[in-house]
């Protein structure tokens, strides 16, 4: 096996099936390969880095090597170790040309994960194994005779133009630095050989600290720690970038002081930052940071925020983006302020909410991240409109998606009233092209409006199922068809009444209608929606409507389930339960959900619905009990909520609303919505399957405690600021809970609810205190997505559980390794966490199940 790994980089011998390889692209082509490079084009960065023609036979030998270390001498006679030898180094061959499609250079070490990847991806486990150990085993041994002296008379770096020898001692102490108080977990002079073997002489000392970041952040599948490494090596490059010069993370308490105020100054200046600011004590703000809290981040966290979050000085020639002129805590601070900048006693509660935000207890959603204290305070998550079914209306509708989404907000569309294809059109008395047409404007629209470059646009459509244009509807996502009736950037979900549910349970006909000829259904609901419904349905069959079909209902639904598992749309929402749930079915209905289904709000054609986001870190609200194990801290949690509640409460004041149907609505009814995120890490931490009734219990039990905060929050606000101006004759108004509407659907429905309802709380102390006080918001609580706040604070998404335990992560800022921490602790205390267990789990796609050790 020694031979076997030396060979990819040493031997000379050759191959036939390989030389053709290397000569001919029709050879490529006939592979399958979509190069039009040839080998000869692709060159090898060897370990002592010099650069050398790439040969491919050198691959099957090193395969053949490989067999024979394991199988003995005598495989070397074996027709299936040629047969299958020559396989595998034309498959590596072929990943390297598809990596490489116009030539390049490669290292040598690139080349022999793609060679462990074929051996395993072959099903050639035990020279997998055997070839993974031993590059381990070399790797340890050349990265504990690197020669430090050797290293630094050899090469030379460039530091402001000038060229000067390279200073290994500053470079191993930037490491060992990052690595401080993760020494059990990582290894500083691994990460410094890895650093060193990616550099050359005359390199720029900005790419030699890039090597670093990148050295660091490829070890992140053998340890998840070296996230944390290499996010600390990135927080010295921006250090670097906003204060000027190299500053030690021992020397950032007394910095940040110095820096703050500054900061403040120069964002009102350039026109970045509301100008109130500088009305804070900046000061005493200064002095309030926690500047280890910088420590806290991951590197795809700090990356998000750095490509993201950060403002930039655009004017400032750093760079072709500009100058970035915030720090991490700076940031934090900078969105705490916006957020009290009409508090009267501010700076308290502004050092409340960075408090809050720095610690990873609580975070906003990413419009309030982007937007706050800025000079466009737009920090509302979603928005949800009802489209009116005339021309003005529709293109006002998308006039309106367009504003909203600029400043990152996210759009949910009801297009149910719209007249549906071949319904008569009055005006020109001809007919209409129905709905779809104007959804590929809509789709087309949330693509050029990505707010930006920060964020991509997003839209939802909703559709009642009873709309003509259902079928084509469903289509929407599909990858065939006429292209110019396809939305392949947006995204379309079903607003399904119960009675549709019940004739499909029923194997029972469902009728198609026009909104047109049936304008009061999309207003009902419940009982009233059924005996409308039906009635329409009777004048359609004695020919009283024209325009209207009759389908089976249960091929409809298998035709929604179909879509939905073929293109991951249209998604699957409830009108009634929605509806006969809401606080607020006294002053309107609710005509469909948000972008991510968290939301249901009122919505007509002089209300745009409004809701801000935020979301609680469970797993920081745990705490040790005296048996050994983790619950739920209910004190501290109280008291985030409260906080979180205010701040969420300030945005609807502050918030700068690019349409004032938006600005109406919100104020009017003020909903904000509080949810959670890091819920698979809560179970993790507590050694609680997520499929487990436990995990159940504890989802149940979660979240009534962080619903009942939320809503007694809440009802503080109301005593000290007022209820909001809708209270009177909501369900809250009337003594009604959320959790009692339970009772008001299975009453609708005549049952089928079938939820545990229990309670663990006082939930008649907190009724009587909103008879008293009122409600300072109409809904309180979303479950959001968190897909990207998530990545920031370094947890799970929600509530969703973790598919995978090795995986890689995509966003606007790359990819990004993720590994279940847990599962690295406890396969390291079994004494199984090695590179053989990391390429097993890349080989089965991060799962445990099928690996037998």
């Amino acid at each position: 096996m020694q031979r076997a790994a030396q060979s990819t980089e040493t031997s000379q011998s050759s191959s036939g099936h390989l030389s053709s390889l290397t000569d001919s692209k029709t050879s490529q082509r006939e592979q399958g390969m979509s190069t039009h490079a040839s080998l000869s084009d692709i060159k090898v960065i060897r370990r002592n880095g010099a650069v050398v023609t790439f040969e491919a036979p050198k691959i099957t030998v090193a395969l053949t090597k490989a067999f024979l270390a394991v199988q003995g001498g005598q495989g070397a006679a074996s027709a299936r170790v040629r047969e299958v030898t020559e396989a595998l180094s034309a498959s590596v061959v072929a990943a390297l040309l598809r990596r490489l499609p116009a030539g390049g250079t490669v290292h040598i070490e690139d080349i022999q994960d793609q060679v462990e990847l074929a051996l395993m991806r072959s099903g050639e486990h035990e020279i997998a194994r055997a070839y993974v150990l031993y590059r381990e085993k070399r790797s340890q041994e050349r990265a504990s005779k690197v020669k430090q002296d050797t290293v630094e008379h050899s090469l030379s770096m460039l530091v402001d133009g000038r060229s000067v020898p390279l200073d290994q001692a500053w470079l191993k102490g930037l490491i060992a630095d990052a690595c401080l108080g993760l020494d059990d977990q990582v290894s500083a002079p691994q990460v410094l050989a890895d650093t060193l073997k990616n550099i050359y002489d005359g390199v720029p000392i900005d790419e030699i600290e890039k090597s670093a970041i990148l050295a660091a952040r490829a070890l992140t599948e053998k340890d998840p720690a070296y996230a944390k490494v290499s996010a600390r090596l990135l927080l010295h490059t921006i250090r670097k970038e906003i204060l000027g010069s190299e500053i030690p993370q021992a020397e950032m308490a007394s910095r940040y002081v110095d820096y703050f105020p500054r900061y403040i100054k120069k964002g009102i200046e350039i026109g970045l930052l509301n100008d109130d600011l500088a009305r804070f004590d900046l000061k005493r703000m200064a002095q309030a940071i926690v500047a280890d809290r910088d420590l806290q981040f991951d590197y795809h966290g700090l990356q998000t925020l750095y490509d993201r979050y950060f403002l930039i000085d655009r004017n400032d020639t750093f760079s072709g983006e500009g100058r970035r002129i915030e720090m991490p805590q700076a940031f934090f601070m900078r969105v705490a302020m916006g957020l009290a900048i009409a508090e009267i006693n501010r700076e308290d509660k502004a050092i409340e909410f960075y408090q809050l935000l720095s610690s990873f207890d609580f975070m906003s959603s990413t419009p309030t991240l982007f937007n706050s204290g800025t000079t466009h305070s737009q920090l509302s998550s979603c928005y949800l409109t009802t489209v009116a079914d005339d021309l003005d209306g529709i293109y006002e509708a998308i006039k309106e998606n367009a504003l909203l989404a600029k400043y990152a907000g996210g759009l949910g569309n009801d297009w149910t009233p719209v007249r549906a294809l071949g319904s008569h059109i009055k005006g020109t008395n001809g007919t209409s092209q129905g709905v779809v047409p104007f959804l590929k404007v809509v789709n087309d629209t949330a693509v050029a409006v990505n707010q930006g470059g920060k964020r991509k646009g997003a839209v939802c459509t909703y559709l009642e199922s009873w709309h003509l244009d259902i079928e084509e509807f469903l289509e929407l996502r599909k990858n065939t068809g006429d292209d110019r009736r396809r939305t392949h950037d947006m995204n379309t979900a079903n607003w399904i009444p119960d009675l549709f549910m019940k004739r499909v349970m029923e194997d029972k006909e469902w009728t198609l209608f026009s909104p047109a000829d049936v304008p009061d259904l999309h207003e009902k609901v419940g009982k009233a929606f059924e005996e409308a419904y039906v009635a329409y349905e009777a004048k359609a069959e004695r020919g009283e409507i024209r325009l209207s079909k009759t389908i089976q209902a249960s091929a409809l639904w298998r035709k929604m389930l179909t879509m939905l598992f073929e293109t991951g749309h249209p998604w699957i929402t409830f009108k009634d339960p929605c509806n006969i749930r809401s606080p607020q079915q006294h002053v309107g209905v609710v005509h469909s959900s948000n972008l991510c289904t968290e939301i249901t709000l009122n919505t007509n054609e002089s209300e745009i619905a409004v809701c801000n986001l935020g979301s609680v870190n469970l797993v920081h609200h745990l705490k040790p009990t005296k048996a050994g194990g983790l619950e739920l801290d209910h004190a501290k949690l109280k008291t985030t909520i409260g906080t979180a509640m205010r701040m969420l409460d300030n945005v609807i004041d502050i918030n700068y609303y690019a349409v004032a149907k938006a600005r109406n609505a919100n104020l009017r009814h003020r909903p904000v919505g509080l949810g959670i995120m890091g819920f698979q890490e809560s179970l993790h931490a507590m050694r609680i399957p997520y499929g487990s009734e436990r995990a159940v219990e504890f989802a149940d039990q979660s979240m009534e405690m962080v619903c009942y905060e939320a809503y007694w929050a809440s009802t503080n606000l109301a005593e000290e600021r007022g209820a909001y101006s809708s209270f009177k004759g909501s369900l809250w108004d009337q003594g009604i809970l959320p959790l009692d509407t339970l009772d008001l659907l299975e009453k609708e429905r005549g049952g089928y609810v079938e939820v545990d309802r229990r309670a663990r709380l006082d939930w008649a102390a907190l009724r009587a205190r909103i008879g008293a006080y009122g409600m300072r918001n109409s809904n309180c609580v979303a479950i959001a997505p968190t897909a990207t706040i998530s990545n920031i604070v370094g947890i799970s998404a929600s509530i969703e559980p973790t598919y995978q335990n090795l995986y890689v992560k995509s966003n606007l800022s790359g990819e990004f390794t993720v590994v279940n921490e847990t599962m690295v602790r406890d396969l390291k205390a079994l004494g199984l966490w090695d590179e053989v267990m990391v390429a097993d789990l890349k080989y089965f796609d991060g799962s445990l199940a099928k690996i037998d050790r």
